[in-house]
């Protein structure tokens, strides 16, 4: 199960800009990932933290709170699959959601208490 089809409409493309040198550390924080267009806030921009593994999790930030975008190596899958990847510094204080997807489901079996 994957939590965001890969297309390539869905990819929020990013043009890399300040320098990773000029941000401050002591005000942004760098998260990596696949970026992509939120589903319906284009004000905000969802960071994929493995786009090709079933039990990744994924942040979502406002795209004002972004400080500096670096492009990174584009992640390849076996069959051949691309998707791009990103280093986005976020400034700290702003507020970011990360979203862990699971599957409901009973467990079988007592559970001893």
């Amino acid at each position: 199960m994957s939590i965001l089809p890969l297309d390539s409409k869905e990819k929020f493309e990013i043009q890399t800009y300040g320098k990773a040198t000029s941000v401050d550390r002591d005000t942004h924080v760098p998260f990596s990932g696949s970026p992509r267009k939120h589903p319906w806030d284009p004000e905000r921009f969802i960071l994929v933290a493995d786009p090709f593994t079933h039990n990744t999790f994924y942040f979502e930030f406002k795209i004002s709170d972004i400080g500096c975008a670096e492009e990174l190596p584009s992640m390849t899958n076996i069959d051949g699959e691309s998707v791009p990847m990103a280093r986005i510094w976020v400034a700290k204080k702003s507020v970011g959601i990360r979203c862990t997807p699971f599957a409901v489901d009973e467990i079988d079996g007592e559970i001893d208490g």
